[in-house]
C-alpha cells in the first residue's frame, strides 16, 4: 500500500503537520483498517433497506447477552470526571479555537466534523491550533484583536472529533484512492498529540461521530489499541465519546460501550444528526415516518424522550457519562429581549437534561457556559457527575424509539421555507470554508441543515399536505419557494458572495431536494466543490 499527497498548493506550516513519520502512521492506519471501514459502509446501506422495508428496527437478539450482562465500562480519567459543560466548535480558525479553550467549560469538543468545512488547508490548520494550544503557543492577531491562551484560569479540557465514517479525504490517495477522512483525522491528530497531551496531564480524548452500530464502535476500539501499542503508550489511555446520533445506533447502546469498554468515556445525545437520520433512514416507509416542522419537535416529544432516557439510564447502568445536546443559541449583542427568551428556554432545557440524570451538556457559544454551569452546579453540588444516578425504573421499547408521529406540531408552508432558506445558507457558507455560521441566532451545522434538506426531500416524497395553506409539497411547490427564499438571501449578502456561494448552494439543495434518490449526506458532493 503507497501514500501519497495530492494538492501542491503551499500551505503555511503543513510541513510540521504533514511529516514523513506522520504519513506513514496515517498509511499504516489505512493498511489495517480502511477494507473493514469500507465493509461497515456497506453493510450500513443494506440494513437501511431491510429497516425501511419493514418500517421498524429492533433490539439485536445476538446481543442480548451483552445487554443483559454485568459490565461497566473502564473509570474515566481525572480530566474527564466531571464534564458538566462541553463547549462545541470548530479547531479553525485559531481565534476560535482560543475562544474555545478560554471559554470556561470544563471540555472543548474541538470538531473536525460538523462545524468544519474539511478543505485541506482546513484539515492541516486545526491540528496546528490544537497542538499550539496543548504546547501552551497558541496565539493569534484577527479583527484589530490580540488572541491569547489565558493563564489565570483553567483551559477546557479538549476532546476532538474527527470526520464521520462516510467522509473522504481527497488529497491523501492510498493506493490511488481517497484516504478515509477519519483515519486522517485521528492519525494526524494521535501522532502529533498524545503523547504531548499525556505530559499535560490530560490524554488522546474523542468523540466519535455517525457510528451506526456496534461492529463501527469495534473498529475504533481496534484502532486505539493499534495506535497505543504503536506509540508505547498504555492500553487504555485513549478514551472516547460515542455520539447516539442514528437511529440504529439507539438499538445498541450497550452493545456500543461493550466493544469500546477499555477505552469508552460516554455517550452523548446528538439530538439534531438523530432527527436527520431518522428522515434519512426512514425516508421512503410511508408517512408514519414524515417528522412535523423541525422548530416544533422538542426534547419532550416522547420519541425523544425515550431516546435520551433509554441514554442516561444505559450509560450510567455502565459507569458511562450522559452528555446532553446541544444549546445553538447564539447571543446578540443588541436585542436584549430575543436573550432573556432565549436564555429562559436553555436553562430549561438544560434544567430538564441534569433533572434526567445527564452528567454535563453542550453549549454552542462562550456566553452560554455560566447559564449551563448554573443549573449542572445547583443539581450536582460539589460532586463531579451523577452516575450513581441510576434510572433503573426507565423500560423503552423499539416502538417507543420509533414513534416519530408522537411529537405535537405540524408541517407548514412556513417550516418549509425555513428549511430550504437555512439549507442554502448554510451550505454558501460551508462551500466558503467556514463550517458553523449563525442564522437567526442560531448556530447552524451540517447537521441541521441536514435535517432541513432531508426534510424538504420526506415532504415532497410524501407529497404532504400544508397545515397552514393546504398546498401540497410538490416538485413544483419547493422549486418556487426555494427560487423567493433565495431571493430574499440575494438581499441580504454581498453580491459577489451570492454568485461565488449561494448560486452553487442553491443548485445543490435543489439538486438534493428535487432528485428521486436521496443522498446520503449533503457534505459528500458539497465536498466534491471544495476540494
Amino acid at each position: 500500500m503507497s501514500l501519497e499527497l495530492t494538492d501542491p498548493r503551499p500551505i503555511e506550516r503543513a510541513e510540521e503537520i504533514l511529516t514523513p513519520e506522520a504519513l506513514a502512521f496515517v498509511e499504516s492506519l489505512h493498511t489495517r483498517f480502511a477494507a473493514r471501514r469500507d465493509e461497515l459502509l456497506a453493510a450500513r446501506g443494506a440494513k437501511r433497506e431491510r429497516a425501511a422495508k419493514a418500517r421498524r428496527l429492533d433490539f439485536l437478539p445476538e446481543t442480548e447477552g451483552v445487554r443483559n450482562g454485568d459490565w461497566r465500562v473502564a473509570p474515566a480519567p481525572p480530566p474527564l470526571q466531571d464534564r458538566r459543560v462541553e463547549m462545541t466548535g470548530p479547531a479553525t480558525p485559531a481565534k476560535m479555537a482560543i475562544n474555545a479553550l478560554n471559554s470556561g467549560a470544563k471540555v472543548w469538543l474541538a470538531d473536525l466534523e460538523d462545524a468544519s468545512c474539511p478543505k485541506w488547508p482546513n484539515v492541516i490548520d486545526a491540528i496546528l491550533n490544537l497542538r499550539d494550544g496543548a504546547r501552551g503557543t497558541l496565539a493569534v492577531s484577527a479583527d484589530g484583536k490580540d488572541y491569547t491562551l489565558q493563564t489565570d484560569a483553567p483551559l477546557a479540557v479538549v476532546v476532538t472529533r474527527p470526520r464521520g465514517w462516510h467522509l473522504p479525504e481527497a488529497h491523501v490517495l492510498v493506493d490511488g484512492k481517497p484516504g478515509v477522512g477519519a483515519l486522517v483525522d485521528f492519525g494526524l491528530h494521535f501522532f502529533h498529540l498524545a503523547k504531548l497531551l499525556i505530559d499535560n496531564g490530560h490524554g488522546p480524548y474523542y468523540y466519535l461521530p455517525k457510528s451506526e452500530s456496534h461492529l463501527e464502535a469495534r473498529l475504533w476500539n481496534d484502532i486505539f489499541s493499534f495506535a497505543e501499542a504503536e506509540s508505547g503508550i498504555p492500553y487504555g489511555t485513549i478514551r472516547a465519546t460515542v455520539l447516539i446520533e442514528t437511529i440504529p445506533a439507539a438499538f445498541e447502546m450497550d452493545e456500543i460501550l461493550y466493544e469500546l469498554r477499555d477505552h469508552a468515556s460516554g455517550l452523548n445525545a446528538g439530538r439534531w444528526d438523530y432527527l436527520f437520520n431518522i428522515i434519512k433512514y426512514f425516508r421512503d416507509a410511508g408517512p408514519d415516518f414524515v417528522l412535523v416542522d423541525r422548530g416544533d419537535i422538542t426534547m419532550t416529544a416522547p420519541f425523544m424522550r425515550a431516546y435520551t432516557e433509554l441514554l442516561v439510564k444505559t450509560c450510567h447502568k455502565r459507569g458511562a457519562f450522559a452528555m446532553g445536546g446541544m444549546a445553538a443559541f447564539i447571543p446578540s449583542r443588541k436585542d436584549p429581549e430575543i436573550n432573556a427568551t432565549a436564555f429562559a428556554k436553555v436553562k430549561a432545557d438544560k434544567t430538564r437534561e441534569a433533572g434526567d440524570g445527564f452528567d454535563g451538556s453542550w453549549v454552542a457559544h462562550p456566553d452560554l457556559v455560566p447559564v449551563c454551569q448554573e443549573v449542572f452546579d445547583g443539581v450536582l453540588g460539589a460532586r463531579p457527575n451523577q452516575l450513581d444516578k441510576r434510572r433503573d425504573e426507565v423500560q423503552v421499547t423499539a416502538e417507543q424509539l420509533l414513534d416519530v408521529r408522537s411529537a405535537e406540531g405540524s408541517n407548514t408552508e412556513h417550516g418549509l421555507r425555513d428549511n430550504l432558506y437555512v439549507a442554502v445558507a448554510y451550505v454558501a457558507v460551508w462551500l466558503s470554508g467556514n463550517g458553523a455560521v449563525a442564522i437567526h441566532n442560531l448556530m447552524e451545522d451540517a447537521a441541521t441543515a441536514e435535517i432541513s434538506r432531508s426534510q424538504v426531500w420526506q415532504l415532497r416524497y410524501n407529497q404532504v399536505k400544508l397545515a397552514d395553506t393546504g398546498e401540497t409539497v410538490t416538485t413544483e411547490l419547493v422549486s418556487r419557494l426555494l427560487d423567493e427564499e433565495v431571493e430574499r438571501l440575494r438581499g441580504e449578502v454581498p453580491p459577489e458572495d451570492f454568485e461565488r456561494y449561494y448560486q452553487p448552494a442553491k443548485k445543490l439543495i435543489s439538486d438534493l431536494c428535487l432528485s428521486d434518490d436521496f443522498t446520503d449526506f449533503l457534505t459528500l458532493p458539497a465536498y466534491e466543490l471544495v476540494k
